[in-house]
């Protein structure tokens, strides 16, 4: 070969070298970009009222006097304060308010009574799409006060059946047990059933919650949280043996069957599954004397709850989230320190050494005293809620939303590499 022609031939091949690195280059980022033509994650959110969410937006500032949290109140809000809309994320919500709510994600997709407040949904919404790195939509359900055992019953568990504590409690109140028997039958699975129906309407026509959406783009069920389970937890009708060795097993077993019929109704059989483990009250090691009583009945209860995700064949696809490890122990010991002084003021007024105008103003002495500006800040404005509502602390819910974000994507990107 002459060597014209050799130069020639490395000046070829180095275009072509160049022209494959631009052509892996362009295509990476394809793969990479939010506007790409990849299906768009769709993920669900279904519970009772602490997936609907009590958090109220007043209760946001104390997220910012936390170093380990004031991070995320910049991801929440705006450099003025106010709550942040998520411009690549959407939601169509039902059983929050009366009417379903659709829109961008911001603050506001909570309960509504009361409002505006947060569930999981919001931080959920924002670290998922960080993650992802791509728009996502959410379809939540979420109805306060209903159980897995009732309302939520999964149809591969069958008709709900009395037990015989049930019967024998029936039969002293003197109730009718045909009509019990056809109430129970009336409200058995409903919740399920409209949790179903929604998702399936919601991916039917999503351009009505989210209108650039481009169907020829198409969509992926991407995703599952589970966030209930107190009224079951203090259900002791339908779980006669609570707070004692296997008490909860019916829960357990019908979680694993709530999953199961999901991922069959939806048509996904290895959607990833997060459950939120129930944690009101905290870590039970760390239960105040008062609490102590229930201290049985919720360990037991969220062991029973996070038991699905051991199964074999969940392996890799279901994961429990323990959301005590979020509960603000600060607040609670500030909430403690605060009642022990109002309690002392209490009795002085009662033996009539203060009036009630006398104590308010003695109660606001003693708390400066002893409470710093901040921790001040922390007792007026972290809580808004009760505690079976995670104290309704934007704190609490906002770690849990995005401990379930984490939770998810590391279920996704698990099955992704297998």
């Amino acid at each position: 070969m002459t060597p014209a022609r050799r130069i020639k031939a490395v000046l070829t091949g180095a275009v072509l070298g160049a022209m494959l690195i631009l052509v892996w280059g362009a295509s990476e980022l394809a793969a990479q970009s939010p506007t790409s033509s990849r299906p768009l994650k769709v993920f669900v959110l279904a519970g009772q009222s602490n997936m609907q969410g009590h958090a109220h937006v007043r209760t946001f500032e104390v997220i910012g006097l936390d170093a380990k949290t004031a991070p995320m109140l910049k991801d929440m809000c705006t450099a003025d304060g106010t709550p942040r809309v998520c411009e690549n994320v959407w939601i169509s919500s039902i059983g929050s308010a009366d009417e379903e709510q659709v829109g961008k994600l911001t603050a506001g997709f909570g309960a509504k009574a009361g409002g505006p407040k947060i569930g999981p949904e919001f931080t959920f919404g924002i670290y998922m799409q960080k993650l992802l790195d791509e728009p996502i939509l959410i379809v939540k359900t979420a109805w306060g006060g209903k159980s897995l055992h009732t309302d939520f019953r999964p149809p591969s568990a069958g008709p709900y059946v009395f037990n015989e504590a049930q019967l024998k409690q029936f039969a002293q109140q003197g109730k009718d047990l045909e009509q019990a028997k056809a109430d129970k039958a009336q409200a058995t699975g409903r919740c399920y059933r409209l949790m179903i129906e929604h998702v399936k309407n919601v991916m039917a026509d999503i351009r009505r919650v989210w209108p650039d959406y481009d169907p020829a783009r198409g969509y992926e069920l991407a995703g599952f949280v589970w966030f209930q389970g107190w009224n079951d937890m203090v259900d002791g009708s339908a779980y006669p043996n609570r707070g004692k060795p296997g008490g909860y097993d019916l829960y357990s077993d019908l979680l694993a069957q709530f999953i199961r019929d999901v991922r069959k109704d939806l048509s996904a059989p290895k959607l990833p599954f997060v459950i939120g483990v129930m944690g009101a009250g905290g870590p039970v090691d760390l239960y105040s004397p008062e609490q102590q009583r229930y201290r049985d009945i919720h360990q037991s209860f969220r062991m029973a709850m996070a038991a699905p995700a051991e199964l074999e064949a969940f392996k890799g696809s279901v994961v429990a989230v323990p959301t005590e490890k979020y509960w603000d122990m600060e607040l609670v010991a500030l909430r403690a320190k605060d009642a022990k002084i109002q309690q002392e003021l209490r009795k002085l007024q009662e033996a009539g050494t203060l009036s009630r105008e006398e104590q308010n103003a003695a109660l606001e002495k003693r708390r400066a005293e002893v409470f710093t500006p901040r921790e001040m800040v922390i007792l007026e404005k972290g809580v808004s809620n009760f505690e079976f509502h995670y104290l309704g602390s934007a704190k609490i819910m906002a770690q849990i939303g995005k401990g379930f974000a984490e939770a998810m994507f590391e279920v996704m990107d698990g099955q992704r590499r297998r």
